[in-house]
């Protein structure tokens, strides 16, 4: 039985009422990881209004993690892309990362995708070394197309993928 100092995450479908907490760990996690890392046009573009904006337009494929009742972290999952992972800098190494990826992975599967894939910013070490831990496995470098106001923004990235077994 956890103890006072290890909160139980639940994990549960986002609903609007989440959209600030989920901007708030959105913007705060995508700077800890991206700065440095992508394009300045991307860096420009990225405001925080703009994680909220694009945080209540996904609310429908993204799964909360709360610790306590408070927003831990999320997981937006689009087609057989698990496109957006983040945890508060508060919870990160506490388990909420990894619960969420394997609701994430569970979402793949059960859409019938044999695998599953992810863009991770050349740069951001820390996440490639969670992912590979989880067992994913990177194919390589290539070029995301980040969404910006404009168009696309090309952001050098890792893909890493998963592959799931057949029943």
């Amino acid at each position: 039985m956890p103890g006072h100092d290890s909160p139980i995450t639940v994990l549960r479908p986002a609903v609007p009422a989440d959209v600030p907490a989920v901007a708030a760990i959105w913007r705060s996690g995508w700077r800890d990881g991206h700065l440095g890392h992508v394009p300045d046009e991307l860096v420009a573009v990225r405001t925080p209004a703009s994680f909220a904006v694009r945080a209540a337009a996904r609310v429908g494929d993204t799964v909360v993690a709360t610790r306590d009742g408070a927003v831990a972290g999320f997981v937006v999952v689009v087609g057989d892309e698990v496109e957006q992972l983040y945890v508060a800098a508060e919870h990160r190494g506490a388990g909420v990362a990894g619960a969420l990826l394997g609701r994430a992975e569970e979402v793949v599967r059960r859409r019938g995708h044999r695998r599953a894939w992810l863009a991770v910013v050349a740069g951001n070490a820390r996440a490639r070394r969670f992912y590979e831990r989880q067992g994913w496995a990177d194919e390589g470098p290539f070029e995301y197309a980040a969404e910006g106001p404009g168009g696309p923004v090309p952001v050098p990235c890792h893909r890493y993928v998963k592959q799931f077994l057949v029943p």
